[in-house]
């Protein structure tokens, strides 16, 4: 059979059959990315999706330049252009009013070969990342996946998985369309030898598939500043006073995503005190530069809660059932802080499409080889995400400090980006999703604990006369060594789990 006549085949049995290689519950980042990735080897794809229209979420806005990296390897790159995205170049962190650069790495590039990925234009050594309104990005993703001929794409909701009645091997899923004659949901359903679930932070087959639940201890409550004049324009922006850290960042020509992170049980946020505005407005506008205040006091006027979505933490999880793997943020999600969501899901993505791939595993129906597959890939991810996840945690430890060792922390944190150099060039890799070694976070980490230490004992002690403050600078060095570790070593241990 002809390769036309094959995708011909393949068209009416995922139009009639509601059959193909591979069923993807979520066209959202992952799902996406992994439907078009999955149809470029010739896989017949169909992808799920409970609603088409363009969304409007405050999710996934900042891609850092190894997940540009990663979307130009998938042939996805076109889906950053048109849509009024801006270019980033690093972040600038501002504490208590002082500000210092964090750009990305020079010549990233040139060090891949040394455990470095990075993605850079044509005029400079130096990666970028873009950030952009998701709801536009996600629609540039299903267009290109619209135009595969290997890939239909339909709106329905998924609802439960379909089991053989003999094993339990997953066939596929069951869902609910809208009949367009009728107005009215009605049953449907769709098979594949594999099935991927890849329906987000609030998945409803989490629960049955991996068994963790999300930490969640803090939200995100965003604003849309307009015409807002940056501290640090191309730059992320993290702002740390004596409230929880702020992110600033472009998201459009004119538009700015101002991230206000609020603990839960804050009680300048209770409601008998005026709720989040007033928390917003007592609490941390007071601390932020003084030319982004009159766009965040403008973005207030409307008298509305702002929208917020959930600082998860869910470590990933080995994928064991038979013909389903449950993947992006539904498997495993960090806190938003470091913008590194979308980077993970890109470079798994890379890595699924070679591990799944034709000349792999020709039939995805084969078990055996796709759990192989999926153990694999569970390790091998690890030398970025692990990274990723545990950077993110480990810095809202920091720069949501909430006690006398975490601010020594956060304090010594900052001096260390003062130093410049490998201090920051070092860090700004990690967070860019370019440096793939697990060892220079742990080794950036300490550093940054060793020099909390050595400025605490400084303070304590003021001066060599003051050698009489020694245990008491020396208990102070102790608590922020121990603090450092607990900060660090129970992420650590999570991704070391199977």
């Amino acid at each position: 059979m002809s390769s036309d006549a094959l995708q011909t085949s393949n068209e009416e049995r995922r139009r009639l059959h509601h059959e193909a290689d591979v069923v993807i519950v979520g066209a959202g980042i992952f799902g996406c990315a992994a439907a078009f990735a999955l149809a470029q080897q010739g896989r017949s794809v169909i992808l799920l999706e409970r609603w088409l229209k363009e969304p409007d979420r405050i999710v996934g806005e900042l891609l850092q330049p190894g997940g540009v990296s990663a979307l130009q390897k998938l042939g996805l790159a076109d889906c950053l252009e048109g849509i009024d995205s801006i270019k980033v170049k690093g972040y600038e962190v501002i504490y208590y009013g002082t500000p210092v650069s964090i750009p990305y790495p020079a010549n990233a590039g040139a060090a891949a070969e040394g455990g470095v990925e990075g993605s850079t234009n044509e005029k400079s050594s130096r990666p970028e990342g873009r950030s952009f309104h998701h709801g536009r990005f996600i629609s540039q993703l299903r267009r290109a996946c619209a135009s595969q001929p290997n890939i239909t794409i339909v709106e329905t909701e998924a609802t439960e998985t379909i089991t053989s009645s003999h094993s339990s091997q997953v066939l596929g899923v069951e869902s609910r369309t809208v009949n367009p004659e009728t107005g009215l949901k009605e049953k449907d359903y769709y098979f594949g030898q594999l099935t991927i679930v890849a329906d987000g932070y609030a998945s409803k087959f989490r629960k049955q598939y991996i068994g963790r639940a999300p930490v969640v201890k803090s939200k995100f409550y965003a604003l849309e500043l307009i015409d807002c004049p940056m501290p640090a324009p191309n730059h992320g922006i993290v702002i740390l006073g004596d409230a929880e850290p702020v992110l600033l960042y472009q998201i459009a020509t004119h538009e700015t995503r101002a991230l206000i992170d609020i603990p839960d049980n804050t009680p300048t946020a209770a409601v008998a005190v005026g709720g989040v505005r007033a928390h917003i407005r007592n609490v941390v506008l007071p601390s932020l530069p003084k030319q982004v205040q009159p766009c965040v006091e403008a973005a207030l006027a409307d008298g509305k809660i702002p929208r917020s979505m959930p600082n998860s933490w869910l470590p990933p999880s080995t994928q064991v059932e038979k013909g389903v793997v449950v993947l992006g943020d539904a498997m495993n999600m960090r806190h938003p802080l470091t913008g590194g969501g979308m980077t993970v899901a890109f470079n798994d993505v890379v890595l699924l499409s070679n591990l799944l791939s034709p000349e792999r595993i020709p039939n995805l129906g084969d078990t055996a080889k796709v759990q192989a597959a999926m153990k694999e890939f569970h390790w091998k991810r690890k030398g970025l995400t692990s990274i990723i996840n545990i950077l993110a945690q480990a810095l809202y430890s920091l720069f949501a400090a909430n006690d006398r060792q975490l601010k020594a922390l956060q304090r010594g944190c900052f001096s260390y980006f003062e130093r410049g150099g490998n201090c920051v060039d070092g860090p700004s890799g990690l967070l860019a999703g370019i440096i793939r070694q697990p060892f220079v976070l742990f080794y950036h980490f300490f550093a940054v604990a060793l020099l909390s230490i050595w400025i605490v004992m400084q303070d304590t002690m003021g001066s060599i006369f003051g050698f009489w403050k020694l245990p008491l600078a020396v208990e102070k060095s102790v608590l922020i060594f121990w603090k450092a570790c607990v900060v660090i070593f129970p992420f650590i241990f999570s991704e070391l789990r199977s």
